[in-house]
């Protein structure tokens, strides 16, 4: 019953408990019957003059105590019995904690999801039209949501450089196309998203790592590559690099993209991270737009299961070449993925999620400061993952296979290494589904690995 209003004074428990209470109340009484839908939770809160996330929490917990089902883009019905509990993917197995994927923290606030929800009915409002065919690189309205989002990062492309794509892998795939052929050389960092190194296996082109230090690639090592391999291109993953977590500073990007017009090569910029910092160094892009490919994704800063990606091509001639080889492979990005995140840029949904991930990567990645040995791992306080490099006599597979014992994954720098033999060193992952919970006692778990040797380890096990 749409019109069903609570009396809070009947109560003197806190707002959302009361609000959960006297649902159950009134469901016994008969005023609400099973199949009633209740106010809208924003609706509900303006007639009763309180707060919406006290009436978010009230309904949530009602669902808890299986009183009411939240439908999404329907609304929130009554029950009256509790469901039977349905397995879900959402959370790892007791005593289980995968940190091998590098995701951001998923949201679990209540005014957060109710809010995520309301776009989401939104957008399903225009469904049938979202199911056709639609013309490849985005909508207007699609694109003035893109150039809002990267004008976050300092660019302010003319919209026929901007392309809305289904994800940054499809569009590092149509891009590598576009610039190489099979047996050319594109350049990287040495260690380097393993995504890539896939991408340029499939189109049979050779990726050349360069060495770094701990401000990026080095200038004088890309320099010379360019005189002695004609690359065709350079790939960087440039802020939070995945897995070193490193941001390249503004004066080593200047540098970087010196080299890069000095010898006429294209730069492939993965901005994956790019909007996790607040007030990080200017893209590539802005440096040197007229040699820079940005790829802005949204499945770092949104969502992992948000498969879009904005593309700023260096000029408007560029795109056309580009947008056929991606229409090619993926006739379009998904008009409804498109359309559910160009609502949560224009209502301010997407920079509320940003916020959270923010807030919740930093408390994260300070449990991992205030458990792990000091000085055993590298890290940035808005980075999704660790960057460790083990102490002797570790070797990466017996860590790895020392933490899979247990339910613990991580991946070895096997996965990452372009150059040189991979050095001992893992990836741990602190985002996704996994708990605050979860994490603490899977770095406990480490923490004791790497303060003691394998045999000792191996022994307590």
């Amino acid at each position: 019953m749409a019109d069903w209003i609570p009396d809070l004074a009947r109560s003197d428990k806190p707002r959302y408990l009361a609000i959960a209470d006297l649902i159950g109340e009134d469901i016994r009484a008969g005023r609400l019957a099973i199949g009633d839908r209740l106010p809208p939770q924003r609706k509900l809160a303006a007639k009763l003059d309180i707060d919406f996330t006290t009436v978010a929490r009230g309904y949530v917990e009602a669902q808890k105590r299986g009183l009411v089902e939240s439908r999404v883009g329907q609304g929130t019905f009554v029950t009256g019995t509790p469901r039977p509990k349905t397995r879900t993917a959402r959370a790892p197995k007791p005593g289980t904690v995968d940190l091998s994927m590098n995701l951001p923290p998923e949201p679990d606030d209540p005014a957060l999801i109710e809010r995520m929800q309301e776009g989401l009915a939104e957008v399903a409002r225009d469904l049938v039209a979202l199911l056709r065919y639609q013309g490849f690189g985005g909508t207007v309205a699609d694109k003035d949501a893109a150039s809002s989002w990267l004008g976050r990062r300092a660019l302010v492309p003319a919209q026929e450089r901007i392309f809305v794509t289904p994800g940054a892998h499809p569009a590092l795939l149509g891009i590598f196309g576009l610039l190489a052929r099979p047996g050319d050389v594109i350049l990287c960092e040495a260690i380097t998203y393993p995504g890539v190194r896939a991408i340029a296996a499939q189109l049979g082109i050779k990726l050349v790592g360069l060495a770094m230090d701990l401000d990026g690639i080095d200038p004088d090592a890309f320099a010379s590559a360019c005189r002695e391999m004609s690359p065709k291109a350079l790939y960087l993953n440039p802020t939070l690099q995945n897995p070193t977590t490193l941001t390249i500073p503004e004066e080593r990007r200047e540098a970087i993209a010196k080299v890069a017009r000095r010898f006429g090569v294209p730069i492939v910029e993965d901005d994956a991270y790019g909007f996790v910092p607040p007030h990080g160094p200017p893209p590539l892009a802005a440096i040197a737009p007229d040699l820079t490919w940005h790829i802005a994704g949204l499945a770092k800063c949104i969502g992992a299961g948000l498969r879009a990606a904005y593309v700023v091509a260096p000029e408007a001639r560029a795109g056309y070449p580009f947008a056929s080889a991606l229409r090619t492979a993926n006739v379009m990005a998904s008009p409804l993925t498109t359309a559910l995140a160009t609502r949560w840029i224009e209502d301010g949904t997407a920079d509320t999620l940003l916020r959270f991930i923010r807030s919740e990567t930093a408390a994260r990645q300070a449990l991992a400061s205030e458990i792990l040995p000091a000085g055993s791992f590298r890290a940035d306080p808005l980075s999704f993952n660790l960057w460790i490099e083990l102490p002797a006599p570790w070797t990466r597979s017996a860590f790895v296979g020392h933490m899979r014992s247990t339910g613990i994954g991580v991946v070895a720098s096997d996965a990452f290494t372009v150059a040189g033999p991979a050095i001992e060193a893992v990836r741990v992952c602190l985002g996704g589904p996994a708990t605050r919970a979860q994490i603490r006692s899977a770095l406990d778990f480490m923490a004791h690995a790497l303060e003691e040797s394998p045999e000792v380890v191996s022994a307590v096990m």
